[in-house]
């Protein structure tokens, strides 16, 4: 028998070495595999674990808490930091029913409107029309200010407001910042201007003086009058004025003023819902937050602009007779209990005649104020705003304002604009100057400024001229006159101010076209 060599046994050796090393590996990755599986096995075979949602600190390191729909005081895992709890949180219990975990919230619920902010923090929320219920803040909430109308989502379990929803159903349709406007930027209502501020200004500044004389400040006021003649700038005018006024008499200062000021300016068509009770509760949040904007003693305006869209005649059969609800509701908040102290409402319409005459009565919108069309003296101060010393003229600019005053207010053959054929055989004629309006002027400034630019841009030759504001009412002129034939004989009368039936109305610009009575159709002559 051959002996085996020293080399020879060394390498066997080694060989058997190296197949006890894999031996030993796939021992270990069996016990390995063995003590995860008997691990997965001891987790499947656990109680499954359940949440409750935090409700309150009790005795030691107990908790009060909602599980599944029961209130129970539970034992706490010693490592859960119970100092890091706020109502809401939600926990994960052990098969014990001991809290061992804090977990983050979930972010789904029931989304309510806030009705008010109870005194000792707690919240009234509106869960259906015929369900309010009371409701403790949960987590940040706990430190904010909820108010009337806003949206918040709850766990009515838990009976927990849990977070504020951003919701524009009332932020759409109003603007609480108090707008940049003020009387010298608004030309040809000076009259106007000094009405309103009568109204408005002297009743807030002077209170004093007016519980001395026994007056009573108006509730509201009405501007009315045709559209595009500064009704809605007089609005934020009188709210911008009352923010400076008010803060030079209480001697604070204007920014501070501006911010616990407010100008609701309430959209009347966008106000109006299909759902039945929509409309109504929206103006009374409205009215909610500005009683609460004015508890501080600073100004609140509410402007409604086209009011007639939205509190008409009782009656009418217009607008599926909604106006039924909707101008009791106003009325009862302008004659409510609560009051409106440093609130005044104004209204802006184009037809006051179509609004409810129980809105107009006094002690309600009991100033009204006609804003008229600017006539030639009002036009020529309302072109010298658009047309000020900051615009390059390469005429004389008095001379200017002068030609436009003299083209736009003509009652010769050219500026005819149509003719009114009345009920009693009688015929008058409106010339272009019976519709303008303090927007048309402007209209006409922005289109002479146009034209300069790009008169400068042709030719390098700087400023306004004649010709360009001559060119700006021509082509107002031209985009007019096919509006006769769009108007229904009954609003020419109104324009007519002489209170007579229409029967025709013929256009006297462009295409001569008759518009007929209200029982015949347009024809072509």
């Amino acid at each position: 028998m051959t002996m085996k060599t020293y080399a020879e046994m060394t390498a066997e050796l080694d060989q058997l070495a190296a197949h006890n090393e894999r031996l030993t590996n796939g021992l270990r990755a069996a016990r390995a595999q063995i003590v995860d599986l008997k691990s997965d096995l001891e987790r499947v075979g656990d109680p499954p674990n359940s949440y409750a949602t935090f409700l309150r600190r009790a005795e030691g390191t107990t908790l009060d808490v909602l599980h599944n729909g029961r209130r129970l005081r539970v034992a706490t895992a010693a490592s859960l930091d119970l100092d890091a709890l706020e109502p809401g949180t939600e926990l994960r219990l052990n098969e014990a029913l001991a809290a061992v975990e804090a977990v983050p919230a979930g972010d789904a619920g029931n989304v309510v409107p806030v009705v008010e902010s109870l005194a000792d923090s707690r919240i009234l929320v509106a869960v259906a029309p015929d369900d309010t219920r009371v409701l403790r803040p949960a987590g940040t909430l706990t430190q904010e200010t909820l108010h009337p109308g806003d949206h918040v989502l709850v766990d009515l379990k838990a009976q927990l407001v849990m977070e504020r929803i951003d919701r524009a159903e009332i932020t759409d349709l109003v603007l609480e910042q108090v707008p940049d406007v003020s009387f010298d930027q608004i030309g040809g209502l000076g009259g106007q201007i000094e009405a309103i501020r009568d109204a408005v200004e002297l009743p807030f500044l002077q209170q004093d003086l007016y519980r001395t004389y026994g007056l009573r400040p108006p509730q509201g006021v009405l501007l009315y009058g045709p559209p595009g003649c500064g009704k809605t700038m007089i609005a934020k005018a009188v709210a911008h004025e009352l923010v400076l006024r008010s803060a030079e008499v209480r001697g604070v200062s204007v920014a501070e003023a501006l911010e616990n000021s407010a100008f609701l300016n309430v959209k009347g068509p966008e106000l109006l819902n299909k759902y039945v009770g929509e409309t109504e509760r929206s103006i009374r949040l409205v009215f909610e937050r500005a009683r609460e904007k004015a508890a501080a003693d600073h100004p609140v305006v509410i402007f409604f602009d086209e009011m007639e869209a939205l509190f008409r005649t009782r009656g009418t059969g217009l607008s599926s007779d909604v106006e039924t609800t909707i101008v009791p509701q106003l009325l009862a908040e302008i004659d409510g209990v609560e009051g409106l102290d440093n609130v005044i409402v104004i209204g802006a319409s184009n037809r006051e005649d179509m609004i409810d005459p129980a809105i107009l009565r006094p002690g309600r919108l009991d100033v009204k104020i006609r804003v008229r069309r600017p006539n030639a003296r009002a036009g020529r101060e309302i072109l010298g705003l658009y047309l000020d010393e900051s615009v390059p003229f390469r005429e004389d600019r008095g001379t200017l304002l002068d030609l436009a005053v003299r083209e736009i207010y003509s009652d010769g053959p050219d500026s005819a604009f149509v003719r009114l054929e009345y009920s009693d055989g009688t015929e008058g004629t409106l010339h272009f100057r019976d519709f303008v309006s303090g927007a048309t002027l402007r209209n006409i400034t922005d289109r002479a400024k146009k034209h300069a630019v790009k008169d400068q841009l042709a030719t390098g030759d700087v400023g306004l001229t004649t010709q360009h504001l001559r060119d700006a009412i021509t082509a107002e002129f031209v985009e007019n006159e096919d509006m006769p034939s769009a108007a229904h004989p009954e609003d020419w009368a109104r324009i007519s101010g002489t209170g007579r039936r229409v029967d025709a109305v013929v256009p006297l610009q462009g295409r001569s076209r008759a518009v007929s009575g209200p029982d015949l159709e347009e024809s072509t002559p």
